[in-house]
């Protein structure tokens, strides 16, 4: 659930861990709508029969499909500056991606604010390390540091 906090109290949530997102299931068909979008048709994705031959027994999610699901989460794990008019996606300074998101698995994102720094007047630079779960494993399939950046009147 996105956190709304007053400019008055930004330096109260440097450190803010969020609760973890609801579940998302990775089925076969977003694996291949994914590949379509980016041209990416590795066999590893999109051929299960092949993908059983693989060290995974299964086909696997594109790491850079985990990584566009943030933009999803974040509507569950923001922290938002009130009077927020427009936020923009800045990038990121690390991205990792540390385990495989096969087939049918859940994913789900935890969130922790790094920092919130005012760049120039009304304009907040958000920096979020962000992990996103496998349900039932012990290593996350990636973790990232996102910033943002969230206009405010």
């Amino acid at each position: 659930m996105t956190t709304l906090i007053e400019k008055d109290q930004i330096q109260n949530y440097i450190g803010f861990e969020s609760e973890a997102t609801d579940w998302l299931t990775i089925d076969q068909d977003r694996i291949n709508q994914f590949a379509d979008c980016t041209l990416d048709h590795q066999f590893i994705h999109v051929d299960p029969e092949r993908a059983k031959e693989t060290p995974f027994g299964t086909t696997i999610a594109h790491g850079f499909l985990s990584l566009s699901m943030l933009s999803y989460f974040s509507e569950q794990y923001s922290v938002v500056i009130n009077g927020v008019y427009m936020g923009i996606n800045y990038g990121f300074d690390k991205v990792r991606f540390l385990a495989p998101v096969k087939v049918g698995s859940r994913i789900r994102a935890k969130a922790k604010i790094l920092a919130i720094d005012e760049i120039k007047p009304g304009n907040f630079r958000v920096n979020t390390e962000v992990t996103i779960e496998i349900d039932g494993e012990t290593k996350p399939a990636l973790v990232a540091e996102w910033i943002g950046v969230q206009m405010v009147a």
